[in-house]
């Protein structure tokens, strides 16, 4: 590839990074919809019939302008049709950024949907009512992003307008947060004081609050340093399928790959983490043979390198037994193989998990069977914003519990842990008989800041770890 055409690619990589994704959540009343309702109007991204459609039924209320909240009402209807949505999802830009918005619901019984919205946001945006301040499920909500290690939290105090743009009030609110957010191990937080329903400091500077100097909510994910987004600077790159089509007619981007008698061999994947270049040295895993990239193939044409986000095809120096399920990783301290799996999972499902259990674990593009070796507590969240939440004893995990569990594999698995590489540090568990989702996790220590207890004492009570 010339020189001129990589630069254009590298280019074109670096725009892409302008995708930003992020999730709301929030109590039930705390005006989430309003604020979503709100970011999609002032950035001009509500097409005209759906605007007028709003109008209608703001009138019909008796209101005097239109209730942005009902942007979001499609998905009540669906559910009374009996379509079940955890997540709704959103699509926004402005000259600067595009945007991936992922509405999760409020409710305490939907936690796991937030699971689901926040695991892969790069920030998430809590409201809270400002006459209530800090409650259970901004707690719950803030927790579960620790857990995930989403980079960025945002706190939007909305309602400011019904507590008189009180600064004081807003003060002691973003007080509460920090403490709490600095407990659970947060890396960066901010809060931000909105009235959703007025469009202050959500898109447009509010001339009612002068004492507040920061960025709006729209300010914030527009110059949010987009190079923390990326968890995991070492190459990972699990194997989907196998590449041996007999032509290049029935591979395109292999017209201009070496090609000996018909023959090709290929790898395809996502690079899910770091980059990696034609000439360098890799290890398969789990069997721990070496080679080196003997090419990089897409459908616009060979690359020299590839980068965290790409969808390619990696041809080695050399014929290896690879198949879908081993990860290609830079020889830097790759994952060890292990067939002992101890992490954090949220329960998304009603049925229950307990020791002994059969489970299917899905990692990456890897499933193997595994059986629960032992539930090492559950996070109690019933705490402050001046104490940690603990581990309390437990048999089993039920709907909506975040527990900490060790697996027993049937096949070693390289797994990373998930705060260094979100990407091959997760997993998901999944029922052997039905293939139903039973669980989302997360390798490794929880980066929760909490005190630990012995999961055996049921009392909770702290004991320094």
């Amino acid at each position: 590839m010339s020189p001129t055409l990589q630069a254009e690619r590298e280019a074109s990589l670096q725009g892409r990074r302008t995708l930003l994704r992020l999730a709301t959540a929030g109590s039930v009343d705390d005006g989430k919809s309003t604020l979503v309702g709100r970011l999609l109007f002032d950035t001009n991204s509500v097409l005209s019939d759906t605007l007028d459609s709003i109008e209608t039924a703001s009138r019909r209320k008796g209101l005097d302008r239109a209730d942005l909240a009902l942007l979001t009402d499609g998905l009540r209807a669906e559910r009374e049709q009996g379509i079940t949505i955890d997540v709704a999802y959103r699509y926004f830009a402005t000259a600067g950024r595009k945007f991936v918005l992922a509405d999760c619901p409020g409710h305490v019984q939907y936690t796991r949907n937030t699971v689901t919205g926040a695991s892969t946001a790069h920030v998430i945006i809590l409201l809270v009512d400002a006459r209530k301040g800090v409650m259970e499920q901004t707690r719950r909500h803030l927790a579960v992003a620790a857990l995930l290690r989403v980079p960025h939290v945002v706190l939007a105090v909305n309602k400011i307008d019904l507590v008189d743009f009180s600064e004081t009030v807003f003060d002691e609110i973003a007080t509460d947060f920090a403490l709490l957010a600095r407990t659970l191990g947060v890396r960066d937080s901010h809060a931000i004081p909105v009235s959703a329903l007025e469009g202050d400091n959500v898109v447009t500077r509010s001339s009612r609050m002068p004492w507040y100097e920061g960025p709006t909510v729209l300010g914030y994910l527009e110059s949010v340093d987009d190079t923390s987004l990326e968890v995991g600077e070492d190459f990972r790159f699990p194997v989907q399928s196998v590449v041996r089509p007999q032509s290049a007619v029935q591979a395109p981007w292999a017209a201009s790959a070496p090609v000996v008698d018909g023959d090709y061999r290929g790898y395809a994947g996502l690079v899910a983490a770091g980059r990696v270049s034609v000439g360098e040295e890799v290890v398969v895993l789990p069997v721990g043979s070496h080679a080196t990239i003997a090419g990089i193939d897409t459908p616009d044409g060979p690359l020299d390198v590839a980068v965290a986000g790409q969808s390619v095809v990696l041809r080695l120096d050399r014929d290896l037994d690879i198949s879908r399920g081993a990860i290609l990783t830079s020889t830097d301290a790759p994952p060890a193989p292990t067939r002992d799996l101890t992490g954090t999972v949220s329960w998304l499902t009603d049925r229950t998990l307990a020791v002994g259990q059969r489970v299917l674990v899905q990692h990456g593009t890897s499933l193997t069977k595994a059986v629960v070796k032992q539930i090492d507590g559950v996070l109690d969240l019933d705490f402050d914003a001046r104490s940690a939440p603990t581990w309390r004893g437990t048999d089993a995990l039920t709907l909506n519990d975040i527990g900490r569990v060790r697996l027993t594999l049937a096949a070693p698995l390289p797994v990373d842990p998930y705060k260094e590489h979100r990407g091959t540090g997760s997993f998901i568990l999944v029922d052997e008989a039905d293939g139903w989702t039973l669980a989302a996790g997360m390798a490794g220590p929880t980066s929760l800041r909490t005190l630990d207890v012995d999961p055996h004492d049921t009392t909770a009570e702290p004991v320094t770890s």
